[in-house]
Parts: C-alpha cells; structure tokens; sequence
C-alpha cells in the first residue's frame, strides 16, 4: 500500500522522489532549469552594468569637451561680423525740436480808399524794397477833393481878412460910443468864426492830400511779393476783408519749434551763458539748411501739449527757407571735448546692464561692461569701460558669446558715424531691399552669456530706448 501512494506522490510531485528509505531527492531536471534561469540573469545584469558605465563615461566625456569648448570658445568657423574703432572727439549735444518757417514780417496790403485799380507796377515773386510803388488806384476823385477844398480855404480866408478889419474898426467906434458893446462883441465872434473855418479848410487839404497819396499803394517793407490777388481794372474798397497783395520778409525769417517743458530749465541755464545755435534740418533730417541763433522763448507753456516754443532767426540770405516750411530744428546746447564716442549700435542691454563686443588681437570677442554718458543720433559717448584705439563689434552680435572668434569687416569709425548720423532719404520714396549692412545672416548659435539664441541667423528685436537718447538697441533674450 505504501509503494502505491508514493508512485502516485510522483506522479503529481515528479521534481521530488524517494529512495528506497523514504528520503526525498531532486529531479536532474528542475536542476537544470534552475541554472538555466540563474545564468541568463547573470547574464542580463552584467550587460545592464555595462550599458550603465559605458553612458556614464560618455556623458562625462561630452560634459569634459562641452566645458573645454565653451572655455575656449574659438572652435567653429570665424562669426563675420562689422566693426568700429572706438575714437576721442568732439561731440554735440543736441536738443532736438519740430517747428516750422515763419516769415519775420508779413504784410497783408490793402487799399486806404476806394475806387478803380488802374496800375499794377510789380511781378508776382518779385524782391521789392520799402517804399517801391506797387499799384495805383484811381486818383482823380481826390485830386478833385483837393482843389476843392483848396477852393474853400482862398474863399474862407479872405472873409476872415474883412471880419478881422471890421473888428478893428469897431474897437475905435466903441471907445467914442458910436456903436453899441454888443455890435462890437458880434463882429470879434464873426472873425473868431472865420478864423475856424479857414484852419477847418486846411485839414480838408491835409485829408484830400492823404487820399491822393493812399491810392498809390507802396511797399511797407523789404520783402518778395506773393501771387496777385486782384487784377487791374477791379474796383477795391477800404472796407474790403480780403487785400490784394502779401509781402513775406525773407532776409531775415524766424523758425518756430517747440520743446519739451522739461527740457526748459537746461536751454534758460545754457542762454545764460551765452548765445546758442540753432541748425534747420529738412524734415527726413537728411541735410542742413540754414544755421541761425536762439533769439528768444515763449512766455508761456502750452499745457495741452506740455510743450513751450522757441523763436530762432536766420539770415537765409540763400534762401534756403521758405514761409510755412516744414523743418526740424537742432539746439546746440554743449559740446563735449576729446570724448570717447562709439556708434550706438555696439551697445547691447543684458540681465548685467549695458556692454559691448571688443575685439581683441586673437581676434576673439570680449565682453565689456560699459556706462554710457551721452548718446546723440548714431553716436554714444562712454564715460568707462574703454580706452581709444579699441575695437567693438557694431553689427552681428546676435551670434557672438565670450570668446568666439569674428571675421571682422570695418564698417567706418564713430567719426564717420558723426558726420553721416541721419540716413539719407530714398529719392524713390521706398524702403531699402536686401539683406541688411554688416554681413549676411548666419547659421544658429549657442545661447550667449549676455543674450543671443537659436534664431536662424535672424537678427535679435529691437527695442526703443529713452534713457540711451531714443536710439535702438538688440534686445537680448532670456
């Protein structure tokens, strides 16, 4: 009965049997399955610790090469970048102000008297000089109110000479009492009457005389003669609204612009100190016109717009302004001497404030704190940070980091930038195409230390600045 149940404990236990004393034993074959099971997650966990070490060594090693690049910095192709040397001169200090030509007189002639336009002794946009006859009106009427009245003085001025001889008379009948006081008194108030009528007469000449000067019209001033408003043979009265004629003196002729109220206090301090120019500038800025002084300030301010106007006068003897022009002006307030200047486009704003790229003799790129004093137009002047002589990278910063190494182009000094601060206007009237100066753009780039991304080679945004003079500067990214 035992053999029968353990043959039927094997049958359902076949990895335990029994020897013949009862003891159980392992199967020779669950013992292979075992180290089967045993060598392939030996296996596995080898080639895991082997796949772990070998990431590690790699990540270590590109860790290693990724500091040493960034370190050095000059592996790669050269960046092509424009730049500047940094100069000494002498810059001006500009408040800058939109106004407008004014005509220093303007005169608006209009006929005194009445009547018919018989000459007209000018051309249109002629220079005429004070006093120079313009246009005659009709003058017989008052050349005959003159004879008139001339009349009535030789007729009233010999009653006066009878009315005074009759008084005289009478002063020698009133003392013998041959006449009455009464008669007396009435022949002295007879001569006192024609006595007023003679000087009444004389005023009617005086009036007929001015009559027959006003119907010839002169000019008031030295000026040019606008276009004509009436034609001859037209009938003019004194009470007409509109006149015939406008005279604009041109030599001199005043600008009017206005300013910030901000800006007052420092142009009253400046005029203390002396006389201040004034430049007019077309209305692109793109050339000078005239240059002419400061001749005075409003005496009050415009609170709508928070501005004040200043009058300037030029001798446009050139006659480079015209009434009514549109101009931008240009006070001179100071001008700073052996200034260190830089073209505002090397100045670049990061988390750590203002910088540029200095180019160094390796031709690698240095990042360079610096404090901007004055910036006027295209042009920063640097207060630190920079010496004379230096190179700073204008254009295609966008690309650069510390230590990067530029193909640097010159695209003309901070003096050139001076005299050529204002861009001149298209004579096509459209915006300029092609790629923009300083070098086409390039292939995308590390982040830089001061800004500066993966953008394609497309230039950074640019912001508008008040606190650098209203200049643009790159806007680095974050």
């Amino acid at each position: 009965m035992q053999d029968k149940l353990t043959q039927v404990h094997e049958r359902v236990h076949p990895e335990v049997a029994t020897d013949a004393n009862g003891t159980a034993k392992k199967s020779s074959k669950a013992g292979w399955i075992w180290l089967v099971v045993l060598a392939i997650a030996g296996t596995g966990g080898y080639y895991y610790w082997r796949s772990t070490q070998t990431q590690a060594a790699a990540g270590a090693t590109a860790g290693a090469a990724g500091g040493k690049g960034r370190r050095a910095g000059n592996q790669g192709p050269a960046v092509p970048v424009v730049v500047a040397t940094v100069k000494r001169q002498s810059l001006p200090i500009y408040l800058d102000g939109l106004g407008s030509v004014s005509a220093y007189y303007t005169v608006t002639l209009k006929s005194r008297v009445d009547g018919q336009i018989m000459e007209v002794d000018f051309k249109e946009g002629q220079e005429v000089k004070k006093g120079d006859l313009l246009a005659v009106i009709d003058p017989r009427p008052y050349e005959v109110a003159l004879a008139q009245a001339q009349a009535n003085l030789v007729k009233d001025q010999a009653q006066l000479a009878d009315a005074k001889l009759d008084a005289n008379r009478y002063d020698q009948l009133v003392k013998q009492g041959v006449i009455a006081q009464q008669q007396f008194d009435t022949q002295h108030a007879l001569a006192g009457q024609l006595e007023g009528a003679v000087e009444s007469d004389q005023a009617a000449i005086e009036s007929a005389k001015l009559n027959v000067v006003y119907s010839k019209i002169t000019s008031p001033i030295d000026g040019r003669v606008g276009l004509r408003l009436v034609d001859p043979g037209n009938i003019v009265h004194a009470a007409d609204a509109n006149g015939f004629l406008v005279i604009t003196q041109m030599e001199p002729i005043s600008v009017i612009f206005t300013i910030p109220e901000d800006s007052l206090p420092t142009v009253i301090s400046h005029m203390r100190q002396g006389e201040l120019t004034v430049k007019a500038m077309t209305r692109d800025l793109s050339s000078e016109l005239a240059t002419g002084v400061l001749q005075t300030i409003n005496n009050q301010i415009d609170q709508t717009t928070g501005t004040v106007q200043l009058k300037a006068v030029f001798d446009n003897k050139d006659r480079a302004l015209w009434p009514n022009q549109f101009v931008n002006a240009r006070l001179l307030l100071d001008t700073q001497r052996d200034a260190l200047v830089i073209p505002s486009a090397a100045i670049q704003t990061g988390s750590q404030g203002t910088f540029v790229y200095v180019v160094k003799q390796d031709r690698t790129v240095e990042v360079r704190p610096v404090t901007v004093a004055v910036t006027e137009g295209n042009i920063s002047s640097i207060s630190s940070g920079l010496t004379g002589g230096e190179t700073v990278v204008t254009d295609g910063q966008d690309r650069l980091q510390e230590g990067v190494v530029v193909d640097a182009r010159a695209g003309g000094d901070a003096q050139a930038q001076a005299q050529a601060a204002v861009p001149k206007a298209s004579n096509t009237g459209k915006p300029p195409t092609g790629p923009p100066p300083g070098g086409a753009p390039g292939a995308p780039g590390e982040r830089g230390q001061y800004g500066g991304g993966q953008n394609g080679g497309q230039r950074n945004p640019k912001q508008y600045r008040p606190d650098q003079g209203g200049q643009q500067q790159g806007v680095p990214k974050t």
